[in-house]
Formats: C-alpha cells, structure tokens, sequence
C-alpha cells in the first residue's frame, strides 16, 4: 500500500447474475485494497429494479434527476463520490449486456443537472465471455466510450496484455471459470495499477490547485 492519498473506488457489475461479472469486479476490489490506499463500494446490477432510460427529457427539463425512482437513483451518489471507477460486464450477443447499456443511459440524469458531475473521474473496464474471443473486447470499448462522452478519462490495461481493459473467458463456468483464467487476471491487475495510477495523480493536481 502506497502512502499517497486515498482513492475512491466504485466498481459497477452490469450482470443481472452473481456469477463471473461478480467476481471479476470483486477482485478488482480486493486487488486495489491489497495494493493502493482506496476505500471502495460497489453496485451489482443482480436482482435490481433497472428501468431503461425513455429519453423523456425530464432530467434535463427538471434538472431534478430522473423520472424513474428505482435501484439506479442510489448509485447516482456512489458515482460522484467515486474518483474512479472499474465497471464490469458479461458479453450478451457480442458486446455489453442490458443491464450495463441501462446503468450508463440513465446517467444523463446526472450531467443534466451538472454537466461537470463526472469531468476528471477515471474510468476502467473488464468484461468477460463464455468464449475465448466472443466480444470482450467491443464491450470493454462501449463502456470506454462511455467515459468519453461523460468527461471522464478513460484508463486502458496498455500494451502487450491488457490493451483495453481487463478481459475474461469463462468457458460458461462462472466464477470458477475466470478465478482459473489466469491471463484475464493479470490483465485486470495490470488495468487496476494504471486505474488507480491515473486517479493519484489527478487527486494530486486538484490538490495542489491545478485547472484541472
């Protein structure tokens, strides 16, 4: 564990099951902890109420939030409390699951109220597939590009073993399944150094008064 400051880290599971997602985003938890001064929470999309986004234009008329009151509205709070951030999806039909696509649409809830709300966090990904090539890597790049789009600084695993994020293949036996992937994890771990890297040094400049 470093002495610098410590990180706010909030890892999202976009899978509607606690099964391999689960366990990727708990290990990216438990890896960080182990290695870098952070206190973590976490949301699991499993068993929640997730309404999908209906482009309404409430949240940006009221600038009230949104119009739905289900089990996304707590996890606005974990989101802006969070300096980084780590969310994990399983591959449905070759890119990121419902559940995922969900949590990222409805926040538009927040950046219409503050279109800052998100601007400097830092943002990872893993996924993980039944097959060994079967759309890890287009999900990890949905989800990238979601940080874009929110002003938010997107942190890829780098070169020769991680490229973009954290990536898994299950072999369809759940958490046993990427517990035994040992490439996927060492390419969680070397995404979760760059992760947490990225947002010390961000953490620093806003310390010491940068524009940032």
């Amino acid at each position: 564990m470093t002495g610098d400051a410590t990180i706010r880290l909030l890892g999202i599971s976009g899978s509607p099951r606690k099964k391999a997602t689960d366990y990727i985003v708990n290990e990216a938890l438990r890896y960080a902890q182990e290695k870098f001064n952070v206190e973590t929470d976490y949301f699991s999309a499993s068993g929640k109420d997730l309404k999908f986004c209906i482009h309404c234009d409430y949240c940006v008329r009221k600038q009230q939030g949104c119009i739905h009151k289900d089990d996304i509205v707590p996890l606005y709070d974990k989101m802006l409390w969070a300096d980084a951030w780590i969310i994990g999806t399983p591959v449905y039909q070759g890119t990121l699951s419902a559940q995922t696509k969900t949590i990222m649409d409805r926040c538009r809830a927040v950046v219409a109220r503050d279109p800052k709300a998100f601007k400097n966090k830092v943002g990872a990904a893993t996924a993980v597939g039944g097959d060994r090539i079967g759309g890890q890597e287009p999900a990890i790049q949905s989800i990238l590009n979601f940080y874009v789009i929110s002003e938010m600084l997107p942190i890829a695993g780098g070169s020769f073993g991680s490229n973009l994020g954290g990536t898994f293949w299950s072999q369809d036996r759940g958490a046993e399944g990427v517990a035994e992937d040992t490439e996927g994890i060492r390419s969680l771990h070397r995404t979760v150094n760059k992760l947490i890297r990225a947002a010390q040094l961000i953490k620093k400049a806003q310390q010491e008064g940068s524009s940032l």
